[in-house]
């Protein structure tokens, strides 16, 4: 790649900090990557993403490639300023070495090097080397190449994971400038999971918008199209985040063209920001931190939330827009149908949790809160603009009007629960157990399915809402018919939490939520309603993992007495050729929940010793979100367009699976 970026800071061998070994990591890999499974494995290609991206997030690179191979390989290539090939006065390796043989060994831990940095720990690239069967570093600078490579081995039953297999060499010139880390990830780490295509494409893609001007591309040589050609795909977007909010927008009907987009700067802390409107109910801000989705929020979006609260109370007061008797406005009002990205670039992140997704930094508040209270002033009295200020005055007013008759409902809703004591009477049977941690509910399709569930279940912890149809399309339906839907209503009551901006997940009465649905089109529908509602109202059961999918069988073998259940094709042609040869063997393919009886729901479904849960997940906020306004909204083209491009008929993309479920 052709070098096209800023050399103002020298990156040297003196730069490189090494704090502790490498030992742990092949023996723990849970500790440093969270999971052996797929997850796991798109870990150590992201770690050395980020470092690329760091590399171009400081102004030193423009360009990041990322290219899987047909053995499963992949690279990662930037032209940033290539790390110190040097031998380190200290620790007598090179810079290579150094950063891929030895935890907490990096440039990172100074800030001189490094004013933003995603990949905090200088983990990195030691933890994908000691998990990868090879890695090759190739460094380009100062019109050199360099190349050292490390690999695994093992001796008398004992891993050595990431030893170089020689000093680092010097291996011709060049004019490129940067670094190109090859691996291979290990399959004795990672078992048979596999690189998936489409979820790197989001994430460059995703990195792309939130790093203005920089090009990010994807080729996979495992893909070919229909002449034989491999797929490679590039993204640069020279309006960034605004450019980003357009895309979550494609979908919806926007109250406005124009996306309104701000900066500011403190010392060694930037912020953007970048919104526009739709006709929804609802609102959605994305967030991120050096590059990092913060999908749980934290002190970024709260100061965010009262700068845009405070410019609004002054500009509606200052614009004499409320009536005496109107409601009094709240911040909530003003974002019913926001779409925003707010992307924070800092030092010295803290986030709470290993999971990265939620900002604890309690100084970030105020310094958000600071900056854009005079950037957006300045864009609320531009002439440009003022037709932004005025839509969102109206909205927040048509939105305060709208929540305080949604509250007469809910009062009145309470009340005739209170009194009555039979609102759920012959819908929801609920469980004796008082305890949220061990309780159980299960949504079920139809009265049939429901029956054998209340039949079924242990009264003790689990309890049953049976569904009578299909449920509300939430995402096309205003708020006030949500909450007059009855299934809606029940599982609002049943939950406990209420729903919306009165949400409170503190009041969760089942921290398991199971959706027990047909292995159909049909129960796929009732699926993707579902978990939009979730989404839209209640994102917080998904984002803390209490949301699940039943996974019931699709066929029951019995053979001499002896019963098995097979839940997809695969599974029963396994079961089937066990039983070739022998006697005769009883087949029953179940073509929903309904077919089979209590006990048989027990022994696949309910009970928590033999049955197969999936959690549902949220890896993606922005994907997330666009997947379920493409799929769910009222607009057909987008839909039509992605149904063209993405629709095998010979496989069964569950709408769980584009959620990250």
């Amino acid at each position: 790649m052709a070098d096209k970026t800023s050399s103002r800071k020298e990156y040297g061998i003196d730069d490189l900090v090494m704090l502790e070994g490498l030992e742990a990591v092949r023996l723990r890999p849970g500790m440093y990557i969270g999971t052996t499974g797929s997850k796991g494995l798109h870990h150590i290609l992201w770690e050395i993403v980020d470092n690329a991206m760091d590399e171009a997030a400081n102004g030193y690179a423009d360009t990041v490639e990322v290219v899987i191979f047909e053995d499963e390989s992949v690279s990662v290539e930037d032209n940033g300023r290539g790390i110190p090939t040097d031998i380190h006065p200290k620790y007598k390796i090179s810079g290579i070495e150094l950063v891929y043989t030895k935890l907490h060994a990096g440039g990172k831990f100074v800030n001189k090097d490094y004013v933003f940095s995603g990949g905090l720990h200088g983990v990195g690239a030691a933890v994908t080397n000691a998990l990868s069967k090879w890695c090759k570093v190739e460094v380009y600078r100062d019109k050199k190449e360099y190349f050292q490579e490390f690999h695994t081995h093992k001796e008398k039953d004992v891993y050595h994971s990431g030893v170089s297999k020689g000093p680092i060499k010097e291996v011709g010139k060049t004019k490129k400038r940067g670094t190109k880390v090859t691996f291979l990830p290990d399959s004795d780490v990672f078992g048979g999971a596999k690189l998936d295509g489409t979820l790197i494409r989001r994430r460059l893609k995703e990195l792309a918008f939130l790093n203005k001007g920089v090009k990010m591309i994807f080729e996979d040589k495992r893909e070919v199209d229909e002449d034989g050609q491999v797929k490679r795909v590039e993204y640069c977007f020279r309006g960034g985040i605004a450019d980003f909010v357009n895309s979550l927008n494609e979908a919806k009907t926007r109250l406005s063209d124009k996306v309104v987009y701000v900066k500011g700067e403190a010392d060694r802390f930037e912020v953007e920001l970048a919104f526009q409107y739709n006709d929804s109910p609802i609102e959605n801000i994305i967030s991120y931190v050096n590059n990092i989705p913060t999908t749980e929020g934290g002190t970024h979006e709260t100061g965010f939330k009262q700068s845009f609260t405070k410019c609004m109370n002054d500009y509606v007061k200052k614009a004499n827009l409320l009536k005496a008797r109107d409601p009094q406005l709240i911040g909530e009002d003003y974002r019913e149908g926001l779409t925003a990205v707010l992307s924070l670039k800092m030092q010295n992140v803290q986030f709470e949790g290993q999971t990265k997704a939620k900002l604890g930094n309690p100084e970030v508040k105020g310094l958000v809160e600071s900056i854009l209270n005079e950037k957006l002033s300045e864009v609320f009295e531009n002439p440009k603009f003022k037709d932004i200020p005025a839509m969102i005055a109206k909205v927040g007013i048509n939105a305060s009007k709208v929540r305080d008759a949604e509250k007469k409902t809910k009062d009145a809703m309470r009340a005739k629960n209170a009194m009555s004591g039979q609102a759920l009477a012959g819908k929801f049977s609920a469980c004796s157990s008082k305890n949220p941690e061990i309780n159980e509910l299960f949504i079920v399709e139809g009265d049939s399915a429901g029956g054998s569930a209340k039949q079924g279940r242990d009264r003790n912890f689990q309890a049953v809402l049976p569904l009578r149809g299909k449920p509300l399309n939430t995402e096309t339906a205003k708020k006030h018919q949500v909450l007059a839907n009855e299934e809606f209503k029940t599982l609002i009551y049943a939950l406990g939490t209420d729903f919306d901006t009165s949400f409170n997940i503190d009041n969760l009465k089942y921290h398991k939520i199971i959706i027990l649905a047909d292995a159909d089109y049909d129960g796929e529908h009732i699926r993707s309603l579902l978990l939009t509602f979730f989404y839209r109202y209640m994102k917080q059961l998904i984002t803390e993992g209490h949301i699940y999918l039943g996974m019931p069988p699709l066929y029951r073998v019995e053979k001499r007495g002896v019963v098995q259940y097979a839940y997809d094709d695969e599974e029963l042609d396994k079961i089937l050729e066990e039983n070739k040869g022998r006697d005769k063997i009883k087949l029953q393919r179940y073509k929903g929940l309904g077919e089979m009886s209590y006990t048989q729901l027990w022994e696949t479904t309910l009970n928590p010793k033999t049955r197969t849960l999936q959690r549902v997940t949220v890896e993606d906020a922005a994907e997330a979100d666009r997947m379920i306004s493409i799929l769910m909204g009222d607009d057909s083209g987008p839909r039509k367009e992605y149904i063209s491009e993405n629709a095998n008929f010979n496989r069964v993309d569950t709408f769980a699976e584009r959620l990250g479920g």
